[in-house]
């Protein structure tokens, strides 16, 4: 009966892990078309990203599910717990992340058929959209295959995205600033939007470094033996 328990468990985690990295490809494709749909002032693509927000709220749910009944069933202590836990903070983080995109896509639809962004800050939102693909990208690579290492070199990209979003504020609030309030709240938002789902990005990183060690993240994580499953 206990090793039937533990098959059922150990099944349970990789159904997990496989929803997990499942939403975390979704949110990374989501943030790129968001990207391009706010350059290239493109409505298809930005109405798509809103359609699809909620498969990844779908998702979200049956990790919920799947969480809640681990716990009711199996009772996990341990390791076991923390794995468990970890996989519905770590959701949470990519949910949200999937919202950020969409608000990125509502944004480029709202100023169709006009473009959303002044052409001098196409360049910076470009780099905002590069770093944001890096950093979904990392996260589920490390959720495939946990290693805290390679979690926690996911904060110096989310330091990348901070300089961009402090460029940004400072043309968008400087003296030269020719495009008035509208445009200038538009843009402060966006870069709101692009360094929060950095955030929550690093955030699942961190989850994976507490995960993997039983430590919270630090620059000084180590790369420790991976559990069954995330």
């Amino acid at each position: 009966m206990r090793s039937y328990m533990r098959e059922e468990f150990d099944a349970a985690l990789l159904e997990i892990g496989r929803l997990l990295v499942s939403m975390a490809e979704a949110v990374r494709t989501a943030m790129s078309q968001a990207t391009d749909a706010l350059i290239d002032a493109d409505l298809a693509l930005a109405e798509g990203v809103v359609a699809r927000d909620a498969e990844v709220d779908t998702t979200y749910q049956e990790v919920e599910r799947t969480v809640h009944q681990v716990l009711a069933r199996q009772a996990p202590v341990a390791s076991d717990l923390r794995t468990v836990v970890s996989a519905l903070h770590i959701a949470g983080d990519i949910e949200r992340m999937g919202d950020l995109a969409t608000h990125v896509a509502r944004t480029a639809r709202r100023r169709h058929p006009a473009p959303a962004l002044p052409q001098e800050l196409v360049g910076v939102f470009r780099q905002m959209g590069n770093v944001a693909d890096k950093l979904a990208g990392e996260m589920a690579t490390v959720l495939s295959a946990p290693n805290a290492a390679r979690a926690a070199r996911m904060d110096d990209a989310d330091d990348a995205m901070d300089a961009l979003h402090r460029q940004l504020l400072q043309v968008v609030l400087g003296p030269g600033w020719p495009h008035g309030i509208e445009p200038a709240v538009d843009a402060a938002l966006l870069g709101r939007f692009y360094e929060r789902y950095a955030d929550h990005a690093v955030n699942a990183g961190r989850h994976v470094v507490y995960l993997v060690t039983g430590a919270p993240a630090g620059p000084a994580a180590a790369a420790g033996p991976a559990p069954t499953a995330i």
